[in-house]
């Protein structure tokens, strides 16, 4: 037997409708209210606290007209140490990575590498036996595998690399291993009017590869570890540059404040770093008149990425620098507690 459905009258179905109209108007609100409160925090990956009022604080400060701390938009600079600060440094700087993939296919050109120390150390794989190499071993390792070449033949090289390298942990691009809420900061202070530079430690011509896609900052504001290069022609006569196994400049502990003013020509107002090579950044930084941020990134969640400070020989964080942040009024961001999330992709 056929069912049948009494009729619906006008004022039921307008009780319907206004039903719906209500619901999918609640449903648009609370749409409406998710996307203004995502839109009105530029630091969505940061968890409420001082660090992330630090830096919201100091963007107000120095860009608001009138205010007693305003800086003028031509001033306006920030400085970032790159590995351990804005990506991943652990358990090796990645730029000492490229280098080691480097010489084994420079190896199988050169077989020669394999009985010559320190490359014959390098390249057993022994873990114990190449912390035991120095700071002029790594250096020889740096000098035989980024010069030599032109700087546009460098540059192809690490992006090949870059395209296949897959961290230990992860199994992902190193470029994928970028902080956040680091990326936060740096495009609050690019909205805000201010310049991003890296001042790293890292080779200058390494980083300047994806400086640009991965965070923004133009290879022209890249100040690292760099080589002297010599002009010449290649054989058919075309003008070339060739990296040269002399580094003009360094750029870890007193030399980023040295570099900042031969490359950069002005003080900095805000300063990012992790590890004892920036303190004198944050130094010099400081040093300067008016309303100055200075941040130390802590290594501090194991979970998430890696926990590690004065006993590490990578990032090193001492108990000396801690002490100094405190005396100095610098802050100290805590990944575990400061960051909401620590990658674009955790939680997929």
């Amino acid at each position: 037997m056929p069912v049948r459905y009494a009729p619906l009258d006008s004022t039921h179905v307008c009780r319907l409708a206004r039903r719906a109209a209500a619901f999918w108007l609640v449903l648009l609100l609370v749409v409406a209210a998710s996307f203004a409160a995502a839109q009105s925090d530029p630091l969505p990956s940061w968890n409420a606290g001082p660090a992330k009022q630090a830096v919201l604080d100091f963007v107000a400060a120095t860009t608001t007209p009138g205010s007693p701390d305003f800086v003028p938009p031509e001033a306006r600079l920030a400085t970032f140490d790159q590995d351990g600060t804005t990506w991943v440094e652990q358990p090796m700087y990645t730029p000492v990575l490229f280098c080691l993939a480097r010489l084994k296919e420079l190896a199988k050109e050169k077989p020669e590498l394999a009985a010559t120390e320190p490359f014959k150390t390098i390249l057993s794989g022994d873990r114990q036996a190449m912390e035991k190499l120095s700071d002029a071993d790594y250096q020889q390792l740096g000098t035989l595998t980024l010069t030599g070449v032109t700087p546009e033949e460098l540059a192809a090289a690490v992006r090949a690399w870059l395209a296949v390298a897959r961290d230990v942990r992860w199994h992902r691009p190193y470029t994928e291993l970028v902080y956040q809420p680091m990326l936060e900061v740096m495009r609050l202070l690019r909205a805000a009017g201010y310049k991003t530079y890296f001042v790293t430690g890292g080779p200058q011509d390494f980083v300047r590869v994806f400086s640009e896609p991965v965070y923004g900052i133009p290879p022209e504001q890249v100040v690292g570890a760099i080589n002297a290069v010599k002009y010449g022609y290649a054989k058919d006569g075309r003008p070339m540059l060739t990296e040269e196994p002399r580094i003009l400049g360094d750029t870890v502990g007193p030399g980023k404040p040295e570099s900042i003013h031969i490359e950069i020509g002005r003080r900095p107002f805000a300063a990012f770093g992790n590890s004892t090579g920036d303190r004198e950044m944050l130094e010099y930084t400081q040093a300067g008149d008016g309303k100055r941020l200075m941040m130390l990134v802590h290594h501090d969640d194991a979970t998430r990425e890696y926990a590690y400070g004065a006993d590490s020989k990578v990032g090193t964080f001492s108990q000396a620098l801690m002490a100094e942040a405190r005396q100095r009024g610098w802050v100290v961001i805590s990944m575990r507690n400061d960051w909401k999330r620590i990658f674009a992709w955790e939680g997929e």
